[in-house]
């Protein structure tokens, strides 16, 4: 599997995370699906909890330690269990849930958030029960959700109703809605600037979509033979898309496709004859991928190459007899630059709780190294919701990962921030309170105004 070549992510590498570098204590709502169960801005990352309510648990990376139930604060708001969940990439404080209860909510994690103290033990606090915007539109429970990678406050939906809805949160309306899948959506994926998306469906099809038509542009009419689940992943502006699945023979496989010819497959990388499902972790910045199978313990990394043969074997991965139930990858803004960190992926197990793996290139230097870290996408939209649907069409927005420079390229710009209707309605309770106040006052001192 994979051959072999000369590059500087040649001898990456991960050591078995720390037990005091862990997240544990919770019972995950692990539930059969697609699904990752855990994703993370650069700041926190989030699990859907086991019960009702639809709890899930917001973590900081710099706060390990022991969840008690019942004592450490949750976010919950929902009426049915979390299915997913997905943290805005322009801003690291707002969170997006999506539920079998088929609605959506936006949330927003107070800055002083801190549910486990720098000791790793439990601190009391207030829950977060109120939402910032609750999306109402799909006719069943809705399954993934997937942000715009460049347009602010765009959020993609799909549900068992077998669409896929487009939604601007701002202004908490529906853009779009596409309504050709015949099958439930396994997966759902943004392109390198926006302008369409690819589904994954149980009928083994993964179609192209216009964004902003909701039209089909094009369709692998049979992505992978096998029964299991399929991943689909854009590999950057390269042109090509990277999917993921079982053969008939109910081996796993990964595919590399033409965007200019779907009618077969560039490349068929056999991998092994697991049952669980391939999740491809693709770093767009440095051509690595990562590929996790629930299930497995070990993890397998590659370098891509856009000509045959496509795949280069790097080092030995992750080694590990703990099955992954679920991961997710930090973003690059998030990492130990200075330690030559170039990854970390968040492993959900099912005893072990939330390991962080730390992949490292080995540098000598402790200066930064800018041959493997290129500008990454930054924390900046390249154009609002209004502009992406009227036409606009950008690449993301970059920033240097020099700690001396990350400060420029538009970088760690403040979002814009939303408000509850709570908190806007008590903000009105105290103007009108002040202005009451004050019309007393000019009363007392017989000076006339307008009371209209």
């Amino acid at each position: 599997m994979f051959k072999i070549r000369t590059s500087k992510y040649r001898h990456v590498f991960c050591d078995p995370p720390k037990q005091v570098s862990t997240h544990t204590g919770f019972r995950l709502s692990t539930v059969t699906g697609d699904q990752q169960y855990i994703k993370a801005s650069t700041k926190y990352f989030a699990v859907a909890l086991f019960g009702g309510g639809g709890a899930v648990y917001v973590g900081r990376h710099d706060r390990p330690g022991r969840f008690v139930q019942g004592h450490t604060p949750t976010l919950h708001g929902h009426a049915g269990a979390i299915l997913d969940f997905e943290w805005n990439p322009f801003d690291d404080t707002m969170l997006a849930t999506a539920s079998e209860d088929t609605t959506i909510k936006l949330w927003s994690i107070p800055e002083d958030w801190e549910p486990i103290g720098a000791n790793g033990q439990s601190k009391k606090g207030t829950d977060i029960e109120e939402s910032l915007v609750d999306l109402v539109g799909h006719a069943k429970k809705v399954n993934l959700m997937r942000f715009h990678p460049t347009a602010a406050n765009v959020l993609a939906s799909s549900s068992s109703d077998y669409t896929v809805k487009l939604w601007d949160i701002e202004t908490s309306q529906e853009l779009s809605t596409f309504s050709e899948m015949q099958d439930l959506c396994q997966d759902i994926v943004w392109d390198y600037k926006g302008d369409n998306y690819a589904t994954a469906c149980k009928d083994k099809s993964v179609r192209f979509i216009d964004a902003r038509s909701a039209q089909v542009g094009n369709m692998i009419k049979m992505a992978h033979d096998g029964v299991k689940g399929v991943k689909v992943c854009y590999m950057g502006q390269s042109g090509k898309v990277l999917t993921t699945g079982h053969s008939r023979a109910s081996g796993r496989e990964v595919k590399i496709w033409d965007l200019k010819s779907l009618d077969k497959p560039l490349h068929v990388e056999k991998i092994d004859t697991a049952a669980g499902a391939l999740m491809p972790m693709y770093d767009a910045d440095t051509d690595v991928i990562y590929l996790c199978g629930k299930g497995d313990g070990n993890i397998r990394t590659c370098e891509f190459e856009d000509k045959a043969p496509y795949f280069h074997k790097l080092n030995d991965g992750f080694r590990s007899t703990v099955p992954l139930k679920g991961v997710c990858m930090v973003p690059k803004r998030g990492l130990d630059i200075m330690q030559c960190e170039t990854a970390r992926l968040l492993k959900v197990t099912n005893e072990q709780g939330v390991q962080p793996l730390s992949f490292t290139v080995p540098r000598k230097s402790d200066a930064f190294q800018p041959d493997i870290y290129p500008n990454t996408a930054s924390n900046v939209p390249a154009h609002s919701a209004q502009e992406w649907w009227g036409g606009s069409s950008k690449g993301p927005m970059t920033m240097s990962l020099n700690p001396r420079d990350k400060s420029t390229n538009g970088a760690g710009k403040a979002p814009k921030k939303f408000q509850s209707v709570a908190t806007l309605s008590s903000d009105v309770k105290k103007l009108e309170t002040r202005i009451r106040y004050l019309e007393g006052k000019l009363d007392a001192a017989g000076i006339s105004y307008d009371k209209k």
